[in-house]
Protein backbone atom coordinates (compact mmCIF):
# COMPACT_ATOMS: atom_id res chain seq x y z
CA UNK A 1 0.00 0.00 0.00
CA UNK A 2 1.17 3.42 -0.85
CA UNK A 3 2.38 5.99 1.95
CA UNK A 4 -0.84 8.22 0.49
CA UNK A 5 -3.29 5.19 1.21
CA UNK A 6 -1.23 4.67 4.27
CA UNK A 7 -1.61 8.01 6.03
CA UNK A 8 -5.25 8.58 4.93
CA UNK A 9 -6.26 5.15 6.16
CA UNK A 10 -4.57 6.00 9.30
CA UNK A 11 -6.38 9.26 9.96
CA UNK A 12 -10.04 7.91 9.30
CA UNK A 13 -9.20 5.37 11.71
CA UNK A 14 -7.99 7.22 14.17
CA UNK A 15 -11.21 9.78 13.47
CA UNK A 16 -13.57 6.59 13.77
CA UNK A 17 -12.01 5.67 17.18
CA UNK A 18 -12.33 9.14 18.92
CA UNK A 19 -15.54 9.53 17.61
CA UNK A 20 -16.62 6.34 19.32
CA UNK A 21 -15.24 7.21 22.71
CA UNK A 22 -16.87 10.91 22.97
CA UNK A 23 -20.13 9.92 21.82
CA UNK A 24 -22.82 10.87 24.21
CA UNK A 25 -20.23 13.25 26.24
CA UNK A 26 -21.13 16.20 24.73
CA UNK A 27 -17.63 17.11 22.34
CA UNK A 28 -18.93 14.76 19.87
CA UNK A 29 -19.90 17.95 17.92
CA UNK A 30 -17.15 19.92 18.63
CA UNK A 31 -14.93 17.24 17.55
CA UNK A 32 -16.30 16.72 14.36
CA UNK A 33 -15.92 20.56 13.79
CA UNK A 34 -12.51 20.06 13.83
CA UNK A 35 -12.51 16.98 11.77
CA UNK A 36 -14.14 18.41 9.45
CA UNK A 37 -11.26 21.23 9.15
CA UNK A 38 -8.41 18.98 9.26
CA UNK A 39 -9.97 16.80 5.95
CA UNK A 40 -11.53 20.09 4.16
CA UNK A 41 -9.05 22.85 4.63
CA UNK A 42 -5.90 20.86 5.39
CA UNK A 43 -6.62 18.10 3.20
CA UNK A 44 -3.34 15.41 2.17
CA UNK A 45 -2.15 16.24 -1.64
CA UNK A 46 -3.51 14.98 -4.44
CA UNK A 47 -1.41 12.59 -6.50
CA UNK A 48 -1.06 14.75 -9.02
CA UNK A 49 -0.22 17.59 -6.79
CA UNK A 50 2.69 14.44 -5.68
CA UNK A 51 3.54 14.33 -8.88
CA UNK A 52 4.04 18.31 -9.65
CA UNK A 53 6.08 18.67 -6.12
CA UNK A 54 8.16 15.52 -7.25
CA UNK A 55 8.82 16.84 -10.70
CA UNK A 56 9.13 20.42 -8.87
CA UNK A 57 11.96 18.63 -6.70
CA UNK A 58 13.92 17.07 -9.42
CA UNK A 59 14.18 20.19 -11.37
CA UNK A 60 15.51 21.72 -8.22
CA UNK A 61 17.94 18.92 -7.62
CA UNK A 62 18.85 19.11 -11.37
CA UNK A 63 19.42 22.65 -11.21
CA UNK A 64 21.72 22.57 -8.47
CA UNK A 65 23.63 19.51 -10.29
CA UNK A 66 24.15 21.61 -13.52
CA UNK A 67 25.38 24.50 -11.10
CA UNK A 68 27.91 22.61 -9.58
CA UNK A 69 28.85 21.11 -12.90
CA UNK A 70 29.14 24.74 -13.86
CA UNK A 71 31.14 25.76 -11.33
CA UNK A 72 33.66 22.65 -11.85
CA UNK A 73 33.75 23.74 -15.69
CA UNK A 74 34.77 27.28 -15.04
CA UNK A 75 37.58 26.47 -12.52
CA UNK A 76 38.47 23.53 -14.46
CA UNK A 77 38.81 25.85 -17.74
CA UNK A 78 40.54 28.62 -15.75
CA UNK A 79 43.32 26.74 -14.24
CA UNK A 80 43.89 25.52 -17.73
CA UNK A 81 43.83 29.38 -19.32
CA UNK A 82 46.46 30.17 -16.37
CA UNK A 83 48.88 27.70 -16.79
CA UNK A 84 48.64 28.00 -20.83
CA UNK A 85 49.29 31.58 -20.10
CA UNK A 86 51.48 30.88 -17.23
CA UNK A 87 53.28 28.91 -20.00
CA UNK A 88 54.31 31.53 -22.70
CA UNK A 89 57.60 33.14 -22.52
CA UNK A 90 57.65 36.51 -21.50
CA UNK A 91 57.50 39.16 -24.55
CA UNK A 92 60.43 41.00 -22.84
CA UNK A 93 63.47 39.31 -20.89
CA UNK A 94 66.60 40.86 -19.59
CA UNK A 95 70.08 39.63 -19.98
CA UNK A 96 73.10 40.61 -17.93
CA UNK A 97 76.44 40.85 -19.57
CA UNK A 98 79.50 40.46 -17.41
CA UNK A 99 82.46 42.08 -18.63
CA UNK A 100 86.35 42.49 -17.84
CA UNK A 101 85.20 46.59 -17.80
CA UNK A 102 82.12 45.66 -15.74
CA UNK A 103 78.36 44.72 -15.61
CA UNK A 104 76.02 45.97 -18.31
CA UNK A 105 71.97 45.02 -18.52
CA UNK A 106 70.00 44.55 -21.74
CA UNK A 107 66.56 44.68 -22.21
CA UNK A 108 66.22 42.22 -25.28
CA UNK A 109 62.61 42.26 -27.52
CA UNK A 110 60.93 38.79 -27.34
CA UNK A 111 58.24 39.44 -29.21
CA UNK A 112 59.31 41.76 -31.74
CA UNK A 113 62.42 39.83 -32.63
CA UNK A 114 61.45 36.24 -31.29
CA UNK A 115 63.63 34.40 -32.88
CA UNK A 116 66.75 36.38 -32.86
CA UNK A 117 66.36 36.68 -28.89
CA UNK A 118 65.84 33.12 -28.63
CA UNK A 119 68.74 32.44 -30.67
CA UNK A 120 70.79 34.61 -28.07
CA UNK A 121 69.25 33.37 -24.91
CA UNK A 122 70.25 29.45 -26.19
CA UNK A 123 73.52 30.77 -26.89
CA UNK A 124 74.11 32.36 -23.41
CA UNK A 125 72.56 29.86 -21.62
CA UNK A 126 75.14 27.54 -23.02
CA UNK A 127 77.68 29.17 -21.95
CA UNK A 128 79.30 30.33 -25.58
CA UNK A 129 79.32 33.51 -24.84
CA UNK A 130 81.57 32.74 -22.01
CA UNK A 131 85.16 34.31 -22.13
CA UNK A 132 85.10 35.77 -25.40
CA UNK A 133 87.30 39.21 -26.32
CA UNK A 134 85.17 42.26 -27.70
CA UNK A 135 86.93 41.76 -30.86
CA UNK A 136 85.68 45.20 -32.79
CA UNK A 137 86.32 48.43 -30.94
CA UNK A 138 85.50 51.25 -33.05
CA UNK A 139 85.14 54.61 -31.19
CA UNK A 140 82.31 56.10 -32.09
CA UNK A 141 80.34 53.39 -33.44
CA UNK A 142 80.20 50.05 -32.43
CA UNK A 143 81.85 48.01 -30.17
CA UNK A 144 81.37 43.81 -31.27
CA UNK A 145 81.51 40.70 -29.64
CA UNK A 146 80.56 36.93 -30.36
CA UNK A 147 83.04 34.88 -32.47
CA UNK A 148 83.52 31.75 -31.02
CA UNK A 149 87.48 31.95 -32.71
CA UNK A 150 88.37 34.94 -30.12
CA UNK A 151 87.92 32.40 -26.87
CA UNK A 152 90.07 33.26 -23.69
CA UNK A 153 91.98 35.28 -26.43
CA UNK A 154 93.91 32.41 -27.97
CA UNK A 155 93.84 31.61 -31.52
CA UNK A 156 95.04 33.61 -34.68
CA UNK A 157 93.90 36.87 -34.26
CA UNK A 158 93.39 36.99 -38.27
CA UNK A 159 90.79 34.92 -37.62
CA UNK A 160 88.59 37.21 -35.40
CA UNK A 161 85.33 38.27 -36.79
CA UNK A 162 85.24 35.39 -39.12
CA UNK A 163 83.18 32.88 -37.04
CA UNK A 164 80.14 31.82 -38.43
CA UNK A 165 77.60 29.69 -36.69
CA UNK A 166 74.06 28.31 -37.28
CA UNK A 167 72.51 31.57 -39.00
CA UNK A 168 68.97 32.66 -38.26
CA UNK A 169 66.65 34.94 -40.52
CA UNK A 170 66.59 38.31 -40.06
CA UNK A 171 63.92 40.17 -38.48
CA UNK A 172 64.05 44.19 -39.21
CA UNK A 173 61.48 45.73 -37.13
CA UNK A 174 60.37 49.20 -38.33
CA UNK A 175 59.95 50.73 -34.72
CA UNK A 176 63.43 49.55 -33.47
CA UNK A 177 66.41 51.57 -34.84
CA UNK A 178 70.36 51.54 -33.87
CA UNK A 179 70.19 54.45 -31.34
CA UNK A 180 73.22 54.92 -29.06
CA UNK A 181 72.80 51.29 -26.41
CA UNK A 182 70.47 49.43 -28.71
CA UNK A 183 72.16 45.83 -29.54
CA UNK A 184 71.89 44.51 -33.03
CA UNK A 185 72.99 41.35 -34.59
CA UNK A 186 76.16 41.34 -37.00
CA UNK A 187 76.14 40.10 -39.91
CA UNK A 188 78.43 39.40 -42.89
CA UNK A 189 77.10 41.59 -45.43
CA UNK A 190 74.19 38.98 -46.99
CA UNK A 191 70.76 38.99 -45.74
CA UNK A 192 69.75 36.06 -43.05
CA UNK A 193 73.22 35.83 -42.53
CA UNK A 194 73.41 36.75 -38.81
CA UNK A 195 74.57 33.51 -36.16
CA UNK A 196 75.65 34.39 -33.16
CA UNK A 197 78.05 37.87 -33.01
CA UNK A 198 76.21 40.91 -31.72
CA UNK A 199 77.04 44.32 -31.35
CA UNK A 200 76.34 47.34 -29.28
CA UNK A 201 75.97 51.17 -31.32
CA UNK A 202 78.05 53.66 -29.34
CA UNK A 203 75.89 56.16 -30.69
CA UNK A 204 73.49 57.01 -33.08
CA UNK A 205 73.81 55.17 -36.31
CA UNK A 206 70.21 54.48 -37.09
CA UNK A 207 70.86 56.56 -40.40
CA UNK A 208 73.18 54.48 -41.38
CA UNK A 209 72.34 50.94 -40.44
CA UNK A 210 68.64 50.89 -40.06
CA UNK A 211 67.21 48.06 -42.29
CA UNK A 212 70.11 46.40 -42.34
CA UNK A 213 70.64 44.03 -39.24
CA UNK A 214 68.02 43.32 -36.70
CA UNK A 215 68.12 45.00 -33.73
CA UNK A 216 66.69 43.34 -31.03
CA UNK A 217 67.51 44.76 -27.76
CA UNK A 218 68.93 47.91 -25.99
CA UNK A 219 71.01 48.87 -22.80
CA UNK A 220 68.88 49.93 -19.66
CA UNK A 221 71.68 50.01 -17.28
CA UNK A 222 75.73 50.32 -17.40
CA UNK A 223 76.15 52.67 -19.89
CA UNK A 224 79.41 53.92 -18.89
CA UNK A 225 80.62 50.27 -18.89
CA UNK A 226 79.80 50.32 -22.60
CA UNK A 227 81.72 53.46 -23.20
CA UNK A 228 84.82 52.04 -21.16
CA UNK A 229 84.78 48.72 -24.03
CA UNK A 230 85.09 51.46 -26.65
CA UNK A 231 87.31 53.16 -25.11
CA UNK A 232 90.08 51.10 -25.01
CA UNK A 233 92.76 51.17 -27.16
CA UNK A 234 93.31 49.15 -30.52
CA UNK A 235 95.79 48.09 -33.27
CA UNK A 236 95.44 50.06 -36.56
CA UNK A 237 94.47 47.98 -39.17
CA UNK A 238 96.72 46.42 -41.56
CA UNK A 239 96.47 46.55 -44.92
CA UNK A 240 94.11 43.35 -45.71
CA UNK A 241 94.06 42.89 -42.18
CA UNK A 242 91.40 42.89 -39.33
CA UNK A 243 89.86 46.30 -38.56
CA UNK A 244 89.56 47.67 -34.73
CA UNK A 245 91.12 45.14 -32.94
CA UNK A 246 91.68 45.45 -28.88
CA UNK A 247 95.53 45.82 -27.76
CA UNK A 248 95.97 44.36 -24.20
CA UNK A 249 94.57 43.88 -22.06
CA UNK A 250 92.15 42.54 -23.76
CA UNK A 251 88.56 43.79 -22.82
CA UNK A 252 86.14 40.16 -21.89
CA UNK A 253 82.78 39.17 -22.42
CA UNK A 254 83.07 36.96 -20.08
CA UNK A 255 79.57 35.61 -18.89
CA UNK A 256 75.63 36.24 -19.71
CA UNK A 257 72.59 35.67 -17.47
CA UNK A 258 69.35 35.61 -18.66
CA UNK A 259 66.58 36.43 -16.01
CA UNK A 260 62.56 37.51 -16.59
CA UNK A 261 62.73 40.64 -14.80
CA UNK A 262 65.65 43.48 -14.37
Amino acid sequence: MGDYRLALLNRVSAYHAVRKVLEGTGSESYFNRQIDYEFCESPLPSAHKRKVQERTRKRKSRGLLYLVLAIVLIVIVGVGVYAYVSSLPPDIIYATLNTSKGTFEVELYRSQTPITVNNFVNLAKSGFYNNLVWHRIQPGFVIQTGDENTKNGGGNNNTWGQYQGTTIPDEIVSSLHNYEGYMAMANTGAANSGSTQFFINLVDSSANLDGKYTVFGHVISGMDVVKLIGGVPVYPAPPGGVCCQPSAPLPFLTSVTISNTP
